[in-house]
């Protein structure tokens, strides 16, 4: 027998009487896209639940910069309800479901992939050839008061943190991924071109694991004191960026880089990448921008560059991440912004981070949590 949340008002089929899944309501608030810049808090039908689900109260969900894409410039599919970065406690469960049951706080972790791929197999799940590409399907996130996974897909949080501090999480392990991909080690430095959420944590991840030397290129003061703050040790302006000679495609600027990252999906940043790089040095590029960029291939050939992309995270990117949380090591406090914001101001804070007003990570409590 399936467990699925029915239409009457606070019962679940098919699991046993327990006081929290009789808790479950049959609707639930959501913060519903409509179009370009346009929310609307909705009551919306709780998710139904497969043998293998769990329906997940959301505490937490961070807005990433993607949901700014998405919402204030209209890259998503409407009638849908984003955010991915979410936490919060296990509420009902499926009928075989034997990993987890309601009171269980947790991390919604990365969506299964189809195990069976060249990629899959190769522990590169983020290449899985069955994937979607956000935007262009529907999408049904945690800016709602409840979110369906199945159990493979979640984490524990770890006794000790904070639900706020495990909503760090997800952009984290997006972070890792992005130093992994690079192949930074020990006594490189670094540059990182945007210092929003994900750039503002690569930074502290990159100090947390040992590398001395770690630059940001950001344009809003905001959160250029914010990168400083979480651990860099070098900022910039686009406009102070180090000279180089565009006439000589071997050239170097006049303080290098072993590794650039880009997590701004500014074209202009994009472009300016490869000429802050040493010899052989690594151009990763983590932020999405609609914007194409253009290079010089013969920069690229005469100084036998790298260029590579970040997608999402490693196979193991959510314990990770978890695991690094866990330490302490982080400057969780400067990079989470104070409280949280209801469905209902979502908007506005999308506006406040779009336009630089906020720096840090910004989380959405569908449940009125603080």
């Amino acid at each position: 027998m399936s467990a699925t949340v029915t239409g009457r008002s606070g019962s679940v089929a098919g699991v046993a009487d327990s006081p929290a899944e009789a808790a479950v309501p049959a609707t639930m608030p959501a913060a519903m896209y409509r179009s370009a810049g346009q929310l609307e808090v909705i009551e919306h039908p709780v998710p139904e639940l497969g043998p293998t689900d769990v329906l997940i109260e959301v505490d937490y969900c961070g807005v990433c910069g993607s949901d700014l894409h998405m919402i204030l410039e209209g890259w998503g599919t409407p009638d849908t309800i984003e955010g991915h970065e979410y936490v919060g406690t296990i509420a009902a469960v499926g009928a075989d479901v034997d990993r987890w049951a309601p009171g269980d706080r947790v991390v919604g972790g990365a969506g299964q992939r189809c195990g069976r791929c060249e990629h899959c197999l190769d522990h590169r799940p983020s290449l899985c050839l069955e994937r979607g590409t956000p935007g262009l399907e529907p999408f049904q996130g945690a800016f709602a008061r409840y979110k369906r996974n199945d159990q493979a897909e979640v984490l524990a949080i770890p006794d000790g943190m904070s639900e706020r501090v495990a909503a760090l999480a997800e952009p984290l392990a997006v972070a890792l991924h992005a130093a992994t991909r690079s192949g930074i080690r020990h006594g490189q430095c670094a540059l990182v071109f945007g210092a929003g959420p994900i750039g503002a944590l690569l930074i502290a991840a990159l100090r947390a694991k040992g590398i001395e030397r770690v630059g940001v290129v950001e344009p809003n003061a905001v959160r250029r004191d914010l990168a400083v703050a979480v651990g860099a040790t070098d900022a910039f302006t686009p406009e102070e960026l180090p000279a180089f000679d565009q006439a000589d495609p071997g050239g170097l600027s006049a303080d290098p880089w072993d590794v650039v990252f880009e997590c701004s999906g500014n074209r202009r940043a994009m472009e300016a990448g490869p000429s802050q790089l040493k010899r052989a040095g690594t151009l990763v590029f983590v932020g999405a921008g609609i914007e194409r960029p253009k290079f010089d291939p013969n920069r690229i050939l005469m100084n036998e560059l790298t260029i590579t992309g970040s997608f999402v995270y490693d196979e193991g990117g959510f314990a990770d991440a978890l695991e690094l949380l866990a330490t302490g090591a982080l400057p969780t406090d400067r990079l989470l912004e104070p409280g949280a914001v209801p469905l209902s101001g979502m908007l506005d804070a999308m506006h406040g981070l779009a336009e630089g007003r906020i720096g840090g990570k910004v989380l959405v409590s569908p449940t009125g949590k603080d």
